[in-house]
């Protein structure tokens, strides 16, 4: 470690529901010193998924659902410090991000709100490390959406010398970054933009699931083996989200079965297998158009997430970007799932710099604001 440096360990759950990712890194020069995984205990995955729709008995059950993801993340924190052969008092913080299950700013006469359930508490309790999180309402209460918020993490991480670079986080749902140039000071030339650009991986995953009991299509197999219907693919695009100007965010509380089954019903006779496909031509497309529309002269497109490791969907993607250079975050140095872990350790090394962590030119805020509340060890 050099001098001026301190460890810190993200946490990430994303929409996808897959599991929880954990990172230990260096900070503020980012080195990633060991990374984590746990799959997501399956009654768990469930019921974070019905949360995502009213039902009953809400609020006992988020409760006992963000308890049990806590045990979960405390897990994923004990394998990176044994893994790294470090103490928890070598660890400045943790930042967690918990898990998203309602998503609705700037409704309800403009404030609005997002959900990430979490248990920063019981956290620190089980590790002996500050925790970081819900770095999210502070941006929603200062007029923004909240999300996407590793643009700001991207422009520290991905930006290069003298020339525009996009990057694509490919969740459950598709978020864009757009990095201006750097200059000669690694300052960019101008403002970083950034936005969600439609669905990533729910509708597959979900679809998928239903229809064969895997909880993803592995490397797009199933996809590519159907055919994908044009007239459902236009209908889907049509879908006034992706058309819409940024500032913009979305979820499951837009992308989810329902929406897909409101769309789906004309086309009953439309196999199954032909709409996994369509379904992955739609998000290919989805992320495509929105490069074209906001940074038609981008040169380069690194793609995060697990849709980085759909060969299916990042061959769609290429073919749709004929002039663009698309490839892995692990191209530049950090895998693909590795990154937004990686944000949110640096999202909790801004807070205890009481740096701001959004960028309110992405989330549309009122102004910089430092995110995050802290649970002491």
């Amino acid at each position: 470690m050099t001098p001026d440096s301190e460890l810190f360990i993200g946490l990430m759950s994303g929409t996808s529901l897959d599991g929880v990712d954990g990172v230990l890194a260096e900070l503020p020069a980012l080195r990633v010193c060991a990374y984590a995984h746990r799959p997501m205990p399956l009654a768990l995955r469930a019921e974070l998924l019905a949360l995502n729709t009213p039902g009953d008995n809400e609020l006992h059950r988020a409760a006992l659902a963000a308890n049990a993801l806590a045990l979960v993340q405390a897990e994923v924190v004990a394998e990176l410090l044994d893994s790294a052969g470090v103490t928890a008092a070598q660890v400045r913080a943790i930042g967690s991000h918990g898990q998203t299950v309602r998503h609705r700013p700037g409704e309800f006469d403009g404030t609005g709100y997002t959900l990430q359930l979490n248990q920063g508490a019981l956290l620190a309790e089980r590790c002996g490390i500050d925790v970081v999180c819900d770095f999210r309402s502070r941006d929603v209460a200062a007029g923004g959406q909240g999300a996407p918020l590793v643009p700001a993490f991207h422009a520290q991480v991905f930006g290069v010398l003298g020339q525009a670079r996009a990057v694509l986080n490919w969740g459950g749902i598709g978020n864009l970054t757009l990095l201006p140039p750097l200059d000669a000071t690694g300052q960019p030339t101008g403002p970083v933009r950034g936005f969600d650009c439609g669905p990533g991986n729910a509708l597959l995953d979900g679809w998928i699931a239903h229809h064969r009991g895997s909880p993803y299509d592995a490397d797009g197999a199933w996809a590519a083996s159907g055919r994908v219907n044009a007239t459902l693919l236009a209908e889907l695009l049509a879908e006034p989200f992706l058309a819409a100007p940024p500032p913009k965010s979305t979820g499951r509380d837009l992308f989810n079965a329902a929406w897909l089954a409101q769309r789906l019903a004309p086309h009953a006779a439309v196999a199954a297998v032909d709409v996994q496909a369509t379904l992955a031509e739609f998000t290919v497309q989805a992320a495509a158009q929105a490069l074209h529309a906001h940074a038609p002269d981008a040169p380069e497109l690194l793609v995060c997430g697990g849709g980085a490791l759909n060969t299916h969907l990042m061959r769609r993607l290429a073919a749709a970007l004929p002039a663009v250079r698309v490839r892995s975050s692990a191209e530049a140095g950090l895998p693909p799932m590795q990154v937004e872990a990686a944000a949110f350790a640096w999202l909790a090394w801004a807070w205890g710099e009481r740096q701001a962590g959004n960028r309110p030119e992405v989330t549309g805020a009122r102004g910089l604001r430092v995110l995050g509340s802290a649970y002491p060890r």
